[in-house]
């Protein structure tokens, strides 16, 4: 995900600086330390880290007052700002299908990989509205969820 990230920000006009947080101490100094910088925000990516300490970080976020992006709903149904990511319930949909084939007596190793399919965006105004930020129509057209 991080390298998809530093590919696209070049074109977008931002600077990536990446953090490796491995404990709760350097979530909360990474978080700060991007606050002192004037306009930045956030983007968490996916792992069983940020997971665990997803309350942790959307609550560091705002209050630093930093915008953030989160790779799944469980960061914005706790309050983060917005989402872009796959469809979590979608992949568990999917597992099962290959849990019923290898039960059905096919080798795991003989499956193929898949990719998730359905992304899903979910936008959360209240907290849009609590860092001062417009979010335009058109974006919450395109949201798959909004959280008033």
């Amino acid at each position: 995900m991080f390298a998809a990230i530093q590919t696209a920000a070049p074109s977008l006009g931002v600077e990536v600086s990446p953090v490796n947080v491995r404990d709760v101490g350097e979530i909360e100094r990474a978080v700060a330390a991007f606050a002192r910088s004037p306009n930045t925000g956030l983007i968490v990516t996916g792992s069983p880290l940020a997971v665990l300490h997803r309350d942790q970080i959307v609550t560091l976020a705002a209050r630093h007052r930093l915008p953030a992006v989160y790779p799944n709903r469980l960061f914005v149904a706790a309050g983060g700002l917005i989402c872009y990511g796959p469809d979590l319930l979608d992949q568990q949909r999917r597992a099962a299908g290959y849990v019923d084939r290898i039960l059905k007596g096919e080798k795991p190793g003989d499956l193929p990989v898949q990719a998730p399919t359905k992304y899903e965006l979910v936008i959360n105004l209240k907290t849009a509205k609590a860092l001062g930020l417009d979010v335009p129509a058109t974006v919450l057209a395109r949201a798959d969820e909004v959280i008033e």
